[in-house]
């Protein structure tokens, strides 16, 4: 989804600083990260994963023989935490925002965010979701989802995802799930605005409010099932932003387990009692 943009961003960089892109070297694409860092102030996961895409650019013109060498491949990369630090929603949280899309005049707003949250959806694939993906699978609905690499995955209909995505289709035969005012297709940047705006009719206050956070309830019910709602290739999830208070405190050792005086416990014990087999094959001394 972000290749084709991400791409797009160092080629037009490249331009602006008077450099041709096949001609650039490793202190280019260190200039490159710098200006990512410092201009355009983005997170370290964002640069790691610019800078993912300019390496791949390179290598597949070193791979066709366009390029000697690729100049990125030596490029250091921002440490990125292994847990993300961004806060998620809480239940509460959550439930406030929903309640506020589903008392919404716009019927989008309801099937955007149970998506979002209660499937766990990346906010692309949900721009992306089709009436003509919609189907019956085994007696359940199902929603036909397209992730990263064209990665096909069928995902069940829970009843209340099922009824927000038939509010916002109205009766219609084909088109996408979700439109926007004009009546054509809901961007990833109108949808990031919606949910921005029903955040702030739910009064949910948070620092930064992106489209990652209502997926983070999907998640902890998964993991309190015991079920993965996320697929292999979905980054860590958010913390919610109760995150302290819900981790548990350091558990107390347990006591050692008390033995009973009239019972043989271990091998130890029979042993000390019958002696070993070597001393039982000795013969006895007259």
């Amino acid at each position: 989804m972000h290749t084709g943009s991400d791409l797009k961003i160092f080629l037009t960089w490249c331009a602006s600083q008077d450099l041709e892109s096949l001609c650039a070297g490793r202190v280019d694409v260190e200039r490159y990260v710098r200006w990512l860092q410092e201009v355009r102030c983005y997170q370290p996961s964002t640069v790691s994963r610019r800078l993912s895409i300019v390496v791949g650019f390179y290598r597949v013109c070193v791979i066709d023989q366009v390029l000697p060498y690729a100049p990125a491949d030596y490029v250091r990369r921002p440490p990125v935490p292994a847990e993300s630090p961004t806060l998620g929603l809480g239940h509460l949280q959550f439930e406030a925002l929903i309640s506020t899309a589903r008392l919404s005049q716009n019927i989008n707003d309801f099937a955007l965010i149970a998506m979002l949250g209660l499937l766990g959806l990346r906010i692309f694939e949900v721009c992306g979701a089709s009436i003509g993906d919609l189907g019956d699978e085994h007696g359940h609905r199902v929603l036909k989802v397209r992730g990263t690499g064209d990665k096909t995955v069928l995902m069940p209909l829970p009843p209340a995802v099922a009824r927000a995505i038939d509010r916002a289709v109205d009766g219609r035969d084909a088109g996408l799930i979700l439109r926007n005012a004009h009546g054509v297709r809901m961007d990833r940047h109108a949808a990031s605005r919606r949910l921005k705006q029903l955040a702030d009719a739910a009064g949910i206050r948070m620092p930064r409010m992106h489209s990652h956070a209502p997926a983070y309830v999907c998640d902890h019910h998964a993991r309190r099932g015991r079920q993965s709602a996320r697929r292999p290739d979905r980054s860590p999830p958010c913390r919610p932003a109760d995150y302290d208070a819900l981790r548990p405190g350091p558990q107390e050792p347990r006591p050692a387990p008390q033995l009973h005086p009239g019972r043989l416990h271990g091998f130890g014990n029979i042993v000390g009692r019958r002696g070993t087999a070597d001393e039982r094959e000795l013969p006895r001394q007259s």
